[in-house]
């Protein structure tokens, strides 16, 4: 069995180092309720994790509202765009690990939405480091684990890369909700502004019709006077 020792990423620093605590939030704006409810969720996470914390911020929407609420960012993203790649995470996957590596960072916890549906996109926190191995071992005789070279050769080349795909899912995660978030705005905003059309044209011939009303009566009246 593998346990704390078999990697420095699997083990929790003993020094009383603050967490870290990643927020992926949107660049631009008219994404629903999607920032809004990120920025609320890592407001309670920063509650439970307690004065201290180290923050990092992706993307602009969250970097700007922490910064109005006083709290101090240790390092800022921008968004990776639309279509982000691996290779972008590269400098923020070098950061948290050197930090939690050099005991600076005694954990990260990502915060980041879920894509659960077109409709639904729900705000999750997950930690990342230090990792946890898992305790399902079902099926596995003895729980008995083969490792070639070695324990500490293969999880030397696959823990980094582990990290930095989970890092990766966190900004896909964003990317897709941001996309599913802004067009379900776009089209609540245009069956709104659809409706409103609606009621003003309908107010408008009602006005249009009563002013006609009006003047036929006047010209009326004033025949019936001659």
């Amino acid at each position: 069995m593998l346990g704390e020792e078999g990697h420095p990423l699997l083990r929790t620093p003993e020094s009383g180092a603050p967490r870290t605590i990643v927020l992926f939030t949107t660049d631009r704006g008219l994404a629903g309720a999607l920032n809004s409810n990120l920025i609320r969720f890592a407001l309670k996470e920063l509650e439970t994790a307690g004065a201290g914390s180290t923050i990092i911020t992706i993307g602009k929407k969250g970097r700007d509202a922490l910064a109005r609420g006083g709290y101090e960012i240790s390092a800022a993203f921008p968004g990776y765009g639309d279509k982000p790649t691996f290779g972008d995470v590269t400098a923020l996957v070098s950061l948290l690990v050197g930090d939690f590596l050099s005991g600076r960072s005694a954990g990260v916890t990502l915060i980041h939405p879920a894509f659960i549906s077109t409709l639904t996109q729900r705000p999750e926190a997950v930690q990342l480091l230090p990792i946890k191995a898992s305790a399902d071992t079902a099926g596995i005789p003895g729980n008995q684990f083969l490792f070639e070279p070695d324990p500490a050769a293969v999880l030397e080349a696959l823990l980094p890369r582990y990290v930095a795909t989970r890092i990766f899912q966190g900004v896909l995660e964003t990317t897709a909700c941001e996309q599913s978030s802004r067009m379900v705005a776009m089209k609540n905003a245009t069956e709104n502004a659809g409706d409103l059309i609606s009621d003003l044209t309908l107010t408008y011939n009602k006005v249009r019709q009563s002013n006609i009303t009006r003047e036929m009566i006047e010209i009326a009246s004033g025949a019936s006077a001659n």
